[in-house]
């Protein structure tokens, strides 16, 4: 089972997808696919850790997410119960920010399109059960420049791709969950 949330900042996002993971009982792989890319980033990522559970699996993985968590399952002593990944936003942020400002957004739509089929198959065939977070960029203002609009489509595409296939779609909004499907 797919359990897609979607939200704005600060929504209550990831906490609501590890309480969930914490409910379902059992052992957790987080994956997380943030990079420090400066200090607030670095903070943000401690601040995270620091929320989790000591015993929870991390797996690091800001590209390649599909097959890091392929790989990392096969040689896994103990499969986990469920796999949370935490979260869409960033990875979509590590394929499309190295690309060209001036970027079309159907290169970077094309860009991260790999990376979320990848995604899929790995949770198609892992037989785990799988709580995906991102972030819903699509309500915002239209960013004033190229990279902004080019990365706010590839995301929304990636959102719409994800939901598509989850068995269960929410939005956070202020903490509390919207079920979407």
């Amino acid at each position: 089972m797919l359990t897609f949330i979607l939200g704005g900042a600060r929504s209550g996002k990831s906490s609501y997808a590890e309480r969930l993971a914490t409910e379902h009982g059992g052992p957790v792989l987080y994956v997380a696919t943030a990079r420090a890319w400066d200090d607030d980033m670095a903070a943000r990522i401690r601040r995270h850790q620091a929320d989790r559970p000591a015993h929870w699996q991390t797996l690091e993985a800001p590209l390649d997410v599909g097959a890091a968590v392929t790989d990392w399952l096969a040689a896994a002593p103990e499969r986990p119960a469920v796999v949370l990944l935490d979260c869409i936003t960033l990875l979509a942020n590590n394929v499309v920010a190295p690309l060209p400002e001036d970027l079309r957004p159907e290169v970077a739509e094309a860009a991260l399109a790999p990376e979320i089929a990848a995604l899929i198959e790995a949770v198609r065939t892992s037989g785990l059960d799988w709580i995906i977070v991102s972030n819903e960029v699509g309500l915002g203002i239209v960013p004033p420049y190229a990279l902004g609009r080019a990365y706010r489509d590839a995301l929304g595409r990636a959102n719409q791709r994800l939901a598509a296939v989850a068995d269960r779609a929410l939005f956070m909004v202020a903490g509390l969950p919207l079920a979407l499907k």
